[in-house]
């Protein structure tokens, strides 16, 4: 009994199987450490849903265990779910690198969330003393400044996790720490967690510096405006286009909430360095020639809401698109996005704007994350025991968990692929596979901190899917008729002959109800009685399955 209360758990309740809503845990039987708490941004597929977050519930059920929240960076999938998390469960202390805490307070009050949960930054040299855990840091290179990873030591061994990184030796910004990762491998690492987003490519992912011969050659081919769209956190990204923008005398208008929430922290901060004589408001934007301007902006993976979106649908009251714009989309389309990235770049270009994407010709962009000769010169460096890849989807964690063992860094057998609410037990250096914990996605609609139910989504599909038919009932209850026929309204449905196949449903309707409101009845029966025969009468008629929404309206006397 006694290893059983000493040992720890280590799970994830968002990042495996997926890219995005990362959230990974160490438990014993008193203490939580939670690292990151992100979110993931829906596709099409998910009708109206602004995020989608981890389900909380097994936090919530050990509330009382919570220690910290620390955060490796300040990317939304990894601090995007901290305002619902603070809403459910009593966190008290966020540790998190300048800029992500900075990005954390800003996201708490426009959520308007007052907040007991202290936001304490720490750096290079913090070292934590929490209950049952020791943490402490080091850095590493991403696309956003003050990317760190945490190492958590506890009594029974060491868990090292890296965050998101890449080992970037020509970075916009400080250098990875390899030297105290060395340090760390010589100790011993007895778990490793590492980010496997580019695990599927060889060789090493190009440096951001590489970027900017590319960012310079647009600016010097382009006669028009410039609009350049990337992710509003890819700050080191936004500081060479800002560079390129001031070095060519243009002047730079900031379009897009989020752009100018990053934008002005990170000038508050110094990690983006811009004369106050370069930026301009968008309202200012006919002051100037076009070759005199930039227009930074979100919306590069085509959502509907962010301001590319908006200013190629002529949506924007200061921005819209002008031929011989040139408009540059750099980043990489987040998979599920294509669809709609690529729809919008239609719509750009019948508006004669010119299209550079990131291809072989126009290296407009780099990851953020590790290739695979990355990934090994860290497996060396670590020299973990164990390891359980983790920030991929399942083919990605899997190539990087063979790659472990073929490098046999790892033994085979020593590396794990999990999915969410999978568990690994660190007991006396020893790794082996544990319980389950309760797990799940919560789908957010605007602010609504509950969550849409999973029915409310399924019906969203269904309508967009299958069309909706809405049928009225006026019954007299007293005499048990009908005071009209029945009123149908059919939305998204296709019928070769509508007005026909309303009449054909109208009467059915009329026989099947007429009989049993002469008897004792109530209204859930009718209701089912019109639902079962309106759905087989339309699946006949059109193979789809609409919803069906019957509504009664009852007559009585005084």
């Amino acid at each position: 009994m006694e290893s059983l209360s000493r040992q720890f758990s280590i799970y994830a309740l968002g990042g495996l199987g997926e890219v995005g809503k990362n959230m990974y845990c160490v438990e014993n039987n008193s203490s939580i450490i939670i690292i990151d708490c992100g979110v993931k941004f829906p596709g099409i597929e998910l009708p109206g849903i602004d995020y989608v977050i981890p389900d909380f519930t097994h936090l919530k059920n050990n509330r009382n265990k919570v220690k910290a929240l620390i955060i490796t960076h300040g990317h939304e999938d990894h601090i995007g779910s901290i305002p619902f998390l603070v809403r459910s469960v009593n966190v008290p202390v966020i540790y998190a690198p300048r800029l992500a805490a900075a990005l954390i307070k800003n996201r708490l009050e426009e959520f308007r969330i007052s907040t007991t949960t202290k936001v304490v930054e720490y750096n290079d040299d913090t070292v934590l003393n929490l209950p049952d855990f020791k943490i402490s840091f080091f850095r590493v290179t991403h696309s956003i400044p003050d990317s760190f990873g945490v190492v958590v030591d506890t009594s029974e061994g060491r868990i090292v996790s890296t965050g998101d990184f890449k080992v970037d030796l020509t970075p916009v910004g400080p250098d990875i720490n390899i030297h105290k990762m060395a340090k760390l491998g010589e100790e011993g690492v007895d778990l490793l967690l590492s980010d496997s987003t580019n695990a599927e490519s060889e060789g090493y992912t190009p440096s951001e510096k590489n970027v900017l011969d590319s960012i310079e050659e647009i600016f010097v081919n382009a006669n028009g405006r410039i609009i350049v769209s990337t992710f509003s956190s890819n700050v080191s990204r936004i500081q060479q286009i800002i560079e390129v923008a001031v070095k060519h005398k243009r002047k730079i208008a900031i379009v897009g909430r989020s752009m100018e929430k990053v934008v002005q922290i990170s000038r508050d901060f110094g990690y983006i360095k811009v004369p106050d004589t370069s930026i301009i408001d968008t309202q200012d934007l006919k002051l100037y020639r076009n070759d005199e301007l930039v227009i930074l902006c979100t919306g590069s993976q085509g959502e509907a809401n962010a301001a590319m979106s908006r200013i190629a649908n002529n949506e924007h009251k200061d921005v819209s698109i002008k031929p011989g714009d040139t408009v540059v989309f750099s980043s990489s389309a987040i998979p599920g996005n294509e669809i709609m990235i690529a729809s919008l770049i239609n719509l750009l270009t019948r508006q004669g704007a010119n299209i550079v994407t990131n291809s072989i010709l126009s290296d407009i962009h780099s990851s953020g994350h590790p290739s695979r000769q990355e990934l090994r010169l860290v497996l060396k460096l670590l020299k973990p025991k164990y390891f359980m890849p983790m920030h991929g989807e399942y083919r990605m964690l899997r190539l990087h968990a063979e790659l472990a063992e073929e490098m046999g860094v790892v033994e085979k057998g020593k590396a794990f692929i999990l999915d969410n609410g999978d568990t690994l037990t660190l007991s006396n250096h020893k790794i082996s596979k544990g319980y389950q914990v309760e797990h799940g996605v919560v789908y957010i609609d605007g602010f609504n901190v509950d969550g849409l139910a999973e029915s409310v989504l399924d019906d969203r599909k269904q309508m967009t899917n299958d069309g909706m038919i809405t049928i009225i009932l006026s019954i007299d209850a007293s005499k048990g008729t009908l005071l009209v026929e029945p009123i149908i309204y059919s939305r998204g449905i296709i019928s070769k002959h509508p007005h026909r196949t309303l009449e054909e449903c109208r009467g059915l309707i009329h026989e099947a109800v007429k009989d049993k409101i002469n008897k004792k009845t109530n209204c859930n029966d009718i209701k089912a009685i019109v639902k079962d025969v309106a759905e087989k009468y339309y699946y006949q008629i059109t193979k789809r399955h609409p919803m069906i929404i019957p509504v009664i309206m009852t007559k009585k006397d005084e």
